[in-house]
């Protein structure tokens, strides 16, 4: 099984780290740009990172929105025999999907199809599954069967079968998305995959973490039952969550050179794997982009890629500790639109510390202890 390992210590089974790489693809924006469909899909299917956060998260009645940095998926199984799927794993929402034999829309066409029929574990259940994403909508029902991820088994885990999904999914290299935040947030009542590891007791801990590498389409990883302290340098700081439901924390301050551009009373942010920028309110993004030199351009902030070296850090203060990022961390360059920040608008209070932050900071998502555990990445 090459796309999953194992890390065992000497002394007992439950000390292993169970490894799932993540493969770093292409993106959406990538292959729109490259077929010049990027500016008539930015504009029809326009970017609302907020959209799973909404309080409505299983009504999926918003139109569709767009994610179209999302880089980084993992391989799992499920069925027996085992049918293998490129899956996002999210930390901002709960369910896990896949498309299915079911459906029929562009976005599903392209993509791996789930067929219950060929699997001897299934069990119909048949709850209907309604899901908003940020990156899209999904609408299908659930099932039951075995769902196999860096070699553990999660015996019959509920799991839903898309039946239709948004157009913008089509340009996803991901087949589906496994949710890894808080079953209270699980549409349908459905229990996460994580929840099952630990009842199962698959898990030496109750925790899992996140590499992200920067550069190289190798190297990222999901870890469960541990930290792999290869990935990251110096110590962890541990940050309790103000929010029981995502990995939701409280952020004191943001600042560009000691002085404070946004957040100077405090806000929360959610850690959230399945959003590609740092996105918060319009007001405080546009007033960081304005102070790294960034001017507002059809949605996204611009910067003169010649200048990289000369922009300042952009520093979160959390629990006491300074979480900074450097300019060459949070631009990001294209060959057909120049270089734009990874700042975002978000529309609503709520900060996402998405894959520009997690580049930076190993992240460790402690389930057992509610709390998340940020390291310099190495």
């Amino acid at each position: 099984m090459k796309w999953a390992f194992v890390m065992c210590a000497m002394v007992a089974l439950s000390e292993c780290l169970v490894q799932i790489p993540l493969e770093k693809s292409k993106t959406a924006r990538e292959t729109l740009e490259e077929q010049g469909l990027w500016e008539e899909y930015r504009l029809k299917y326009p970017y609302n990172p907020m959209a799973k956060f909404d309080e409505r998260f299983a009504a999926g009645s918003e139109s569709m929105t767009n994610d179209a940095d999302l880089a980084y998926h993992g391989i799992i199984s499920i069925g027996t025999p085992p049918q293998s799927f490129k899956v996002i794993f999210d930390t901002g929402s709960s369910n896990l999907w896949v498309p299915s034999v079911y459906c029929s829309s562009p976005a599903c066409n392209n993509h791996d199809k789930y067929n219950p029929s060929i699997s001897s574990t299934y069990i119909h259940y048949g709850g209907a599954l309604q899901i908003q994403y940020g990156t899209g909508s999904m609408t299908g029902f659930l099932g039951f069967d075995t769902v196999t991820v860096g070699g553990l088994a999660v015996k019959n885990q509920v799991f839903g079968l898309s039946q239709s999904e948004a157009p913008f999914m089509k340009y996803m290299r991901a087949d589906g998305i496994l949710g890894l935040a808080y079953p209270r947030l699980s549409a349908s009542g459905a229990t996460p995959v994580f929840d099952n590891m630990m009842r199962q007791r698959l898990v030496g801990q109750d925790l899992f973490s996140v590499y992200l590498s920067s550069n190289s389409q190798q190297g990222s990883v999901v870890t469960f039952g541990g930290v792999d302290p290869n990935h990251y340098s110096g110590s962890i700081s541990w940050i309790p969550l103000s929010n029981e439901l995502y990995w939701q924390i409280t952020v004191d301050s943001v600042t560009v050179n000691g002085q404070v551009v946004a957040c100077n009373a405090g806000c929360q942010a959610i850690v959230d794997t399945g959003t590609s920028l740092i996105v918060g309110p319009q007001g405080s993004i546009s007033s960081i982009n304005s102070f790294v030199g960034a001017s507002s351009q059809n949605g996204d902030y611009m910067v003169n890629c010649n200048s990289i070296s000369q922009m300042p850090d952009v520093t979160f203060h959390i629990h006491g500790q300074e979480f900074t990022i450097p300019a060459s961390a949070y631009v990001r360059q294209s060959q057909y639109y120049g270089c734009r920040t990874g700042f975002g608008n978000g529309g609503g209070s709520l900060w996402i510390l998405g894959d520009v932050f997690i580049r930076q900071y190993y992240s460790i998502f402690n389930r057992a202890q509610n709390m998340v555990g940020l390291a310099q990445a190495r």
